[in-house]
């Protein structure tokens, strides 16, 4: 399907005359029906989850429609592309296979005639014996003392993913401390360095092609630290890579034994699941690594197998589609009940804007619809006191998916009971609102004067009918948040091809590396200044003041 066909099916177009007769349909009304729960929720028993999407503005029809479109746009045959290794990434002619990296059941996947798994297998075994050296104290720095401290050098997804893992799992930490340094701004690395003891951390270095200026800066900067304290013997005990430029990694100095690779069917975005994710073997412990794995290994089965109607990463593209392209929904709020996942929005932003985040279709041609919207959030009762005034009384239509855990990790009190009341509440305010008979009523039971209600009501009317998604699992472990970043990979990757975008690429983040490079001499005054009226003199004044 081009540009034209997409918007002129019969599935698109029924779905546009279905949102005309919908669009001012309240979730109240919807509600009248007592089953509504039971007919739009999931629950998945082996992992603990229950998804209910019933508080969203859908009926029976809705829902069908919206299959009807999913069957149209092949994402199941896709699918079956993705895992069994076909270069469905054609811009870069490559395969992608980040579900292949926690295939738990280690059936064969062959790209070019290769089978990935023994390469992927020999890689998890070196890293299981790493991380269980250096947590053991078999892997010693450079004078004898072991390693206390972690230190991941990358970017993006080198970087993200990895540092939102560590974070949501701390509860179940074993290993050494874990930190992250990804910013080139030298504050990100001096920070972290001030607080450590070079004889007793350890540095791993995380780019693919090795040549990353943010991750190579902070590599060399953390390298000069080391040396000057241990001598460049020191290197070798105390540098690890995680890369596929064997050259690169010698050349700077780290040996070839401490590389740990990867492949090009990895995006940046996707391979916390490959070495990338060593610092999260590191920190929890492998068992905790595999256990990882293995709860996105049963969402990529549930993905695959289950039909469209009970599938719950095509359910959240669906309705993610139907609010993006209907309603004019540009945003999207990711909010998780759980401060162990505060960095989790932040990690969906790479995941999502940078793979649907695109105007160019299959064919080439430039999309005449909406595609990724932004994404955005925060942990719990913070943002309640942040944003959500504009969710609930603002003028943006703003759909929510609210993330909770029947049981917690750790338990402090009755703060969980009192958190979770927040999550059900919220919910339920967004859905239904309060309406001007119910605000009357409230404001006449706490003894408002009548004048007072007149002027107050408007003000505390809310509307409602602001869709909401329910996650709730009944633990927060290892395997339950792999679990939950499989389920939201699906969901990105189903919406990219009904919008018919490669949500495996990333051209706009290249741009910017190759203007970097382009304008680093001219702030060392290298190179003449041949930019723009505005760029040429904001350069001119950097020079000029600097110090």
């Amino acid at each position: 399907m081009n540009k034209f066909e997409l918007k002129n099916t019969p599935q698109w177009q029924n779905l546009e005359k279905h949102y005309l007769s919908i669009r001012k349909t309240h979730l109240r009304e919807l509600f009248e029906n007592e089953n509504r729960f039971n007919t739009f929720s999931i629950r998945e028993n082996n992992l603990g989850i229950t998804f209910d999407y019933s508080k969203n503005i859908i009926n029976s029809d809705t829902f069908k429609l919206l299959m009807e479109f999913v069957k149209t746009a092949m994402v199941n045959e896709y699918a079956k592309k993705m895992f069994s290794g076909e270069k469905i990434n054609w811009t870069e002619k490559r395969a992608v296979l980040h579900t292949a990296l926690r295939n738990r059941s280690n059936t064969p996947i062959c790209v070019d005639g290769k089978n990935v798994m023994i390469e992927i297998n020999e890689v998890l075994n070196k890293m299981k014996k790493f991380s269980n050296d250096l947590r053991s104290g078999e892997w010693l720095g450079v004078t004898g003392k072991k390693i206390t401290d972690v230190v991941n050098i990358g970017i993006g997804g080198s970087d993200l993913g990895p540092k939102m893992v560590c974070e949501a799992l701390k509860y179940y930490a074993v290993g050494p401390n874990v930190h992250f340094v990804s910013n080139i701004d030298g504050a990100d690395m001096y920070e972290v360095l001030k607080k450590l003891n070079p004889e007793t951390t350890l540095f791993i270095v995380a780019s693919k092609t090795f040549t990353t200026l943010e991750t190579i800066t902070n590599a060399l900067t953390a390298r000069n630290w080391l040396t000057v304290k241990l001598g460049d013997k020191a290197v070798k005990n105390h540098f690890i890579a995680l890369s596929t430029n064997t050259k690169k990694v010698i050349e700077f100095g780290i040996d070839e034994k401490n590389m740990f690779i990867f492949w090009d069917f990895v995006g940046g975005r996707y391979s916390l699941w490959s070495a990338i994710g060593l610092s999260i073997a590191c920190y929890l412990g492998f068992d905790k690594f595999v256990e990882f794995l293995e709860g996105a290994s049963c969402i990529d089965s549930h993905f695959l197998n289950t039909p469209y109607e009970k599938n719950i990463p095509i359910i959240m593209a669906a309705l993610g589609f139907w609010y993006n392209n209907f309603f004019g929904a540009s945003s999207y709020a990711v909010l998780p009940y759980s401060q162990y996942l505060h960095k989790f929005p932040v990690y969906l932003q790479q995941v999502d804007m940078e793979s649907n985040g695109k105007t160019v279709n299959f064919e080439g041609d430039r999309v005449d619809y909406e595609t990724g919207p932004i994404i955005w959030g925060e942990s719990g009762t913070n943002g309640q006191h942040s944003f959500y005034q504009l969710i609930h009384h603002g003028t943006k239509f703003i759909p929510c998916d609210f993330i909770g855990f029947v049981n917690p990790p750790e338990r402090v009190g009755d703060h969980h009971e009192k958190l979770m009341a927040n999550y059900f509440v919220q919910g339920e305010a967004l859905a239904f609102g309060l309406s001007k008979d119910e605000v009357i009523e409230n404001l006449r039971k706490a003894g408002v004067s009548l004048p007072d209600i007149k002027v107050l009501t408007p003000h505390k009317i809310f509307e409602g009918n602001k869709p909401v998604n329910s996650i709730l699992f009944d633990e927060l472990t290892p395997k339950t948040l792999g679990a939950l970043i499989a389920l939201y990979e699906h969901k990105i990757f189903a919406q990219g091809i009904m919008w018919r975008v490669n949500s495996f690429d990333q051209w706009g983040v290249e741009l910017g590396k190759v203007l970097a490079n382009i304008i680093l001499p001219e702030l060392k005054a290298q190179a003449d200044n041949k930019h723009d009226n505005s760029t040429k003199n904001l350069i001119k004044i950097f020079n000029s003041h600097k110090k």
